[in-house]
C-alpha cells in the first residue's frame, strides 16, 4: 500500500515549530483528531533508540488507547522518523521556509483497518490543532 502524504505551513519558525511538535505539555495540547478526544499524557525521549507514548482518550471515557513508537533518526529542527508499534512508519519533515514560516510535512504507513481517507483525513485534522496551537501561542 502506498504511503499516505500530507502538510501544513505553519507561520512561526521552525525552532518554536520543532519545540511544540515535540515537547510533552504542548503535544497534550493538540494531539487529538476530534474536540470530543483529548490527549491526557506525553512522554518524549527524542533521541535515536527513544521512545515516545501520548495517551489517546475520548473525554467521555468511552475509549482510549496509548499512539507509541520508538525513533529511527532524529535530526534537530530538520527530521524526524520513528515506527510504531506495528511495525508503520512515519517521517516528518520540518521545512524551514523563511524566518517566520515552517512547512511541515508528514509521511506514514496506512494501516489496514480503516480507509486511506479517513486515516488522512485524521492524521490532517491533528496537524490542523497542531497548527492552530502554534501559531495561537
Amino acid at each position: 500500500m502506498d504511503k499516505i502524504k500530507i502538510d501544513i505551513t505553519i507561520l512561526a519558525p521552525v525552532r518554536k515549530v520543532w519545540d511544540y511538535y515535540n515537547e510533552p505539555k504542548h503535544i497534550i495540547q493538540w494531539n487529538f483528531a476530534h474536540e470530543s478526544w483529548h490527549c491526557p499524557s506525553s512522554e518524549n525521549d527524542l533521541r535515536v533508540g527513544g521512545k515516545f507514548k501520548n495517551r489517546m482518550e475520548a473525554k467521555d471515557g468511552s475509549f482510549g488507547f496509548d499512539f507509541e513508537g520508538m525513533y529511527d533518526e532524529v535530526i534537530p529542527f530538520e527530521k524526524i522518523k520513528y515506527h510504531m508499534e506495528d511495525g508503520r512508519n512515519v517521517e516528518i519533515l520540518f521545512e524551514n521556509i523563511d524566518e517566520s514560516t515552517t512547512k511541515v510535512i508528514i509521511t506514514f504507513d496506512p494501516e489496514t483497518q480503516n480507509s486511506v481517507e479517513m486515516q488522512r483525513d485524521g492524521w490532517y485534522a491533528i496537524l490542523n490543532n497542531f497548527h492552530k496551537h502554534v501559531e495561537e501561542n
